[in-house]
């Protein structure tokens, strides 16, 4: 009787085990790859999608994150393409050749500089969700451009505005007229040459090297990347209402495209809705941190918060209307984007709903919920990226 019992028992347990490891074979792993070092706003965010991928697929799906550690900026569009990861944090100006479409409206941003003052600390928020839903519901040929790359978009997020980060003062044309500045976009490069400044590109991972060793004297970036890429110690001196625009060709879940198709539909949906939480994760830290930022800058290193003279600022307000028909034309002759200027037109009818959309919006929960209402939730997973 005992026998029979304890072969019972260990019956029982080896059932038991083998379920166990049954159910974790099923589970499956994703490895993520960002540029941005660890404990940076970007790779928190990261951090947090990787929880809520897991949270919404009860653990049957799991991502790993890479911080700096697997792909830098640079690898990461090839990486994810190759399958060296199965997602990363893709900043598409960066490849002009190879995401042309989203580029475009990307680098359209300078359009905050004529936002009404109301949405002021909400800019990235309205274009974040502008961006969106131009990109991933209206934008066949931006899709085309990823699928081109063996990727699917999954995600976009954005920053606060961009200012000058310096080692100098620069405040005015007469300041601007020489000085070297690391931009980040095509709009910025012609904002700097069309103010007598010299353009100079340059991945992030190179920004504070460049700083520190004079091969710059500013940084155009927003003021969170301060901390986030290791530029603060080398400024001094900080303009943040010149030249506005944020940085927008943020791709920040790109999926190799054979891994989202080897998802199942609920898994590919997890993603999009975690998706949709990073994408708001991201502006709405980057707003809420700027301040903070600015004033543990001066207060630990001494720097200088300077305000723009008002004529450049409206100099630079007219530069933004001139520029909207150079881009269209450039993209057109350059990029190969032949409906450039109704792409344009398009995005700012969405980017004017957006900005009312956004108004009332007060918290990070509510602008992920937004993002999904309005845009995320809208995505076919049995056609997107299929």
């Amino acid at each position: 009787m005992k026998m029979k019992t304890l072969a019972r028992a260990t019956l029982a347990t080896v059932l038991s085990a083998s379920m166990l490891m049954a159910g974790q074979a099923q589970a499956r792993q994703l490895t993520y790859a960002m540029g941005f070092p660890p404990n940076s706003d970007s790779d928190i965010a990261g951090q947090n999608f990787a929880e809520t991928v897991s949270e919404l697929t009860d653990g049957e799906l799991t991502v790993k994150v890479f911080a700096l550690s697997l792909l830098n900026f640079a690898e990461t569009p090839g990486g994810v393409r190759d399958g060296m990861a199965d997602m990363g944090y893709v900043l598409t100006p960066y490849f002009p050749n190879q995401f042309p479409h989203m580029n475009l409206v990307a680098e359209a941003s300078m359009l905050i500089n004529l936002m009404d003052e109301s949405l002021r600390g909400r800019e990235g928020y309205a274009y974040v969700g502008a961006m969106a839903e131009f990109v991933l519901l209206n934008c066949p040929d931006c899709l085309a451009d990823m699928e081109k790359e063996n990727q699917v978009m999954t995600s976009n997020a954005g920053s606060s505005p961009y200012g000058l980060t310096c080692t100098k003062p620069v405040t005015n044309r007469e300041q601007l007229d020489g000085a070297r500045l690391r931009v980040a976009g095509s709009h910025w490069s012609r904002w700097a040459e069309a103010f007598g400044a010299t353009p100079v590109t340059l991945s992030s991972n190179e920004a504070a090297e460049a700083l520190s060793q004079g091969v710059v004297d500013c940084v155009v970036i927003s003021a969170p990347e301060l901390t986030n890429l290791g530029l603060f110690e080398h400024v001094t001196d900080i303009t943040m209402s010149i030249p506005g625009g944020i940085f927008a060709g943020t791709a920040t879940t790109n999926m190799n495209r054979d891994t989202w198709q080897s998802l199942s539909e609920s898994q590919r949906q997890a993603i999009l809705k975690a998706g949709s939480r990073l994408a708001a994760e991201i502006p709405y830290v980057y707003h809420n941190r700027e301040q903070k930022v600015l004033e543990r800058i001066q207060e630990e290193r001494g720097a200088e918060l300077h305000e723009a003279d008002p004529e450049l600022l409206a100099e630079i307000r007219e530069f933004v209307r001139g520029d909207l028909e150079k881009m269209a034309e450039f993209y057109r002759e350059e990029r190969g984007v032949e409906n450039s200027a109704e792409m344009l037109e398009r995005f700012e009818e969405i980017l004017e709903k957006w900005s009312g959309l956004v108004t009332e919006v007060d918290s990070h929960d509510e602008l992920a919920q937004l993002y999904w209402d309005q845009v995320y939730s809208k995505i076919d997973v049995t056609t997107h990226g299929m």
